[in-house]
């Protein structure tokens, strides 16, 4: 599979030609670019969540501690005294980084369910919910933060996928068909459950008619200009 610097470094690459589009079209302000390319990122590292104590999971957890972190702030300001918002960030952040993170490394296996096409649509859903109910954004921006979260998972999936073809010696490794995988088929009971959790997320999700309605709306006449020319 592709080392953590490749999978870094090719997820924050397709997030970056991902965002250019979106603000090219207008989809979305340039302003709006780095927090896109950087939850692109995170996603490109997530599916190796799985994976015991490895550099991309500790630092994985760090970056979630700190998104748990920010986001109880911002769902507990104002309510609180200063004293207590720091008590309830620093009980957020070793909940999320060390108790979480455990959890995980007992329950999971490396390309198990957290590995699969699932997991993306899962993980997407849940920044989705977390940022329309939680942080309140609005739902084109809560759709947008999801949908990259997907494109770096699934950007993950698939170099690994990739890296299990060598192709000088046009041999497929053990390992092919264990990243790009609807599911994982070694442990239907994590499946079944990542499948009833993602089911539950998308029936709390808003409804994706406001991030549908702008995309129409974008000026898609540049990109699609090349594709009218060969139809011709």
């Amino acid at each position: 599979m592709a080392n953590f610097n490749t999978h870094l470094s090719i997820a924050a690459a397709a997030s970056t030609g991902a965002a250019l589009i979106c603000v090219n079209v207008h989809l979305i302000a340039i302003t709006d670019m780095p927090w896109l390319v950087f939850l692109g990122t995170v996603g490109g590292m997530l599916p190796d969540i799985d994976a015991n104590n490895s550099r991309p999971v500790k630092l994985l957890f760090n970056v979630l501690a700190l998104m748990g972190v920010a986001t109880a702030l911002q769902v507990f300001e104002g309510t609180y005294s200063s004293y207590r918002l720091l008590s309830i960030a620093a009980v957020t952040y070793l909940v999320i980084r060390y108790g979480v993170f455990s959890l995980f490394n007992n329950l999971t296996v490396h390309r198990g369910v957290f590995h699969s096409v699932m997991a993306a649509v899962f993980f997407a859903l849940l920044i989705i919910c977390v940022s329309y109910h939680f942080v309140h954004w609005d739902v084109l921006h809560a759709w947008l933060n999801g949908l990259f979260i997907a494109l770096g998972f699934i950007v993950h999936l698939f170099l690994d996928e990739f890296c299990s073809v060598n192709l000088s010696n046009v041999r497929v490794k053990k390992s092919f068909g264990t990243a790009m995988k609807l599911f994982s088929y070694n442990n239907m009971t994590a499946s079944v459950l990542l499948t009833i959790c993602t089911l539950a997320l998308y029936w709390i999700a808003p409804s994706p008619i406001p991030l549908v309605n702008v995309w129409e709306a974008s000026d898609w006449d540049d990109y699609l200009t090349p594709v009218r020319f060969l139809q011709q």
